[in-house]
């Protein structure tokens, strides 16, 4: 296959300008900081509790709790409406429907003002889960717009088109946050102006990617006569592929545990720099646009990284930079700044490079099929499936030991783990055409 017009994956890369600003301000910067600030009694060294749906809880392990929720939930429907997209050919319809919904909910947290526990956890969900269910179409797209030899590149440019456009909103947003004057000085408006102008500025972007999106052709040809109840049909037919496939099957196995370890890094990172280390709130926003814009160059250095030595090589060396990365944050002291600022260039710099090697890995993996929208739907649940319990185990740990710091030595095991099976995914002779992943 030859890669889609220039025009078409700048629209595709588009939609990564359009959603990371979701990603970057409402789960690793202001939302947090906003969250933790005002469900808590304002004290230095106290423990915050807070009452949700009758049961006590810590508030910083009830925030992991609703994420790990939201993203169950992704994962069990999100196998069932890629098939049926796949099967009917309309990704795109999913697709605008869950961008939609994530961006309406991330607008309503205006009018959170940390009171409302039910609204602002409501939202929350809402907006997790249509960001990460819209994301399972936008990545389908990826091996229908570039040939295999461009799919790194082409991956690692809709990352980037991430970083710049959440850099861009997130500084607006601290414009806000540090000159409160400017919405009348009322303490929680700079904060919930921001959730309201994520919601604004996802939406708008994205419609002006899916416009400019290919249509999708169906995968069988009965499609409109297929029940939405048999969906999870064509997620059995990727089992049965992969079952043929070993390589494709065991590194699916150490992305389940390496991405348990980073999407939960990612996750969580504000709320232990804010509660553990207490970092104020000002360097801790600093610091996650550190991550950012590092990003952009780490990503690209490490999709070079993978033309020079393999995939799956480059991924083996980024999961033991994580692994030093989980020792150094334990090891992280109170107050100490300029050692969080250090740790949050590191994390950048490896951050996107992961997430867009394992994306584009795992297409080139992939076998030739109509059925990219399921491919990917499976990725999605494994991915999806890890984050709950990644969530989970980190708020547990909080809740059960009384230190987040517990938590990161969690972390540190699951990436050992996924270090382990990819070595072993490295050693597995592959069987599809793209042997250059070994290379």
């Amino acid at each position: 296959m030859q890669t889609a017009p220039k025009k078409v994956v700048n629209a595709w890369a588009m939609y990564d300008w359009a959603n990371s600003a979701y990603n970057l301000v409402i789960t690793s910067t202001v939302f947090p900081a906003y969250f933790e600030a005002f469900t808590g009694d304002k004290k230095e060294h106290t423990v915050d509790k807070v009452t949700f749906l009758g049961r006590e809880y810590v508030n910083t392990s009830l925030y992991n709790y609703a994420l790990a929720f939201a993203f169950l939930v992704v994962a069990l429907i999100s196998p069932l409406l890629s098939s049926t997209a796949d099967a009917r050919g309309n990704k795109k319809t999913f697709m605008s429907a869950f961008f939609t919904l994530g961006s309406i909910s991330c607008a309503l947290l205006f009018f959170f003002t940390g009171e409302n526990l039910l609204l602002g956890i409501s939202c929350m969900v809402l907006a997790c889960i249509g960001y990460w269910a819209s994301l399972v179409f936008y990545n389908s797209f990826l091996p229908e717009i570039a040939a295999p030899q461009d799919r790194d590149r082409i991956s690692a440019k809709g990352f980037s088109y991430g970083y710049i456009g959440s850099v861009i909103l997130q500084i607006i947003c601290v414009v806000f946050i540090f000159n409160p004057d400017l919405l009348g000085g009322e303490e929680t408006i700079p904060y919930r102006a921001s959730f309201l102008l994520v919601g604004i500025w996802w939406f708008g972007f994205a419609l002006f990617s899916i416009r400019r999106l290919p249509n999708s052709l169906p995968a069988v040809a009965d499609a409109q006569n297929k029940p939405l109840s048999k969906g999870y049909d064509e997620l059995r037919k990727v089992w049965q592929q992969l079952l043929r496939i070993p390589v494709l099957k065991r590194y699916l196995f150490s992305f389940f545990f390496y991405n348990m370890g980073v999407q939960t890094v990612m996750l969580a990172a504000a709320l232990y720099g804010k509660s553990e280390l207490a970092i104020p709130t000002t360097n801790l926003i600093i610091a996650i646009l550190l991550i950012q814009l590092i990003a952009i160059p780490g990503a690209i250095l490490i999709a070079r990284l993978s033309e020079k030595i393999g995939n799956l090589k480059a991924l083996i060396v980024v999961v033991v930079i994580w692994i030093g990365i989980c020792i150094i944050g334990y090891k992280l002291p109170v107050g100490g700044i300029y050692e969080f600022y250090g740790l949050a260039a590191l994390v950048g710099f490896v951050m996107g490079g992961i997430q867009s090697l394992s994306r584009s890995t795992y297409a080139k993996l992939m076998p030739v099929t109509k059925d990219t929208t399921s491919f990917f739907s499976f990725y999605d649940v494994t991915e999806k499936i890890a984050i709950v319990i990644g969530m989970f185990s980190f708020g547990f740990i909080n809740e059960l030991t009384g230190s987040q710091r517990n938590s990161v030595l969690a972390l540190l095991v699951y990436f050992a783990i996924g270090l382990l099976l990819l070595l072993y995914t490295l050693r597995t002779k592959p069987v599809t055409t793209n042997e250059a992943l070994h290379h």
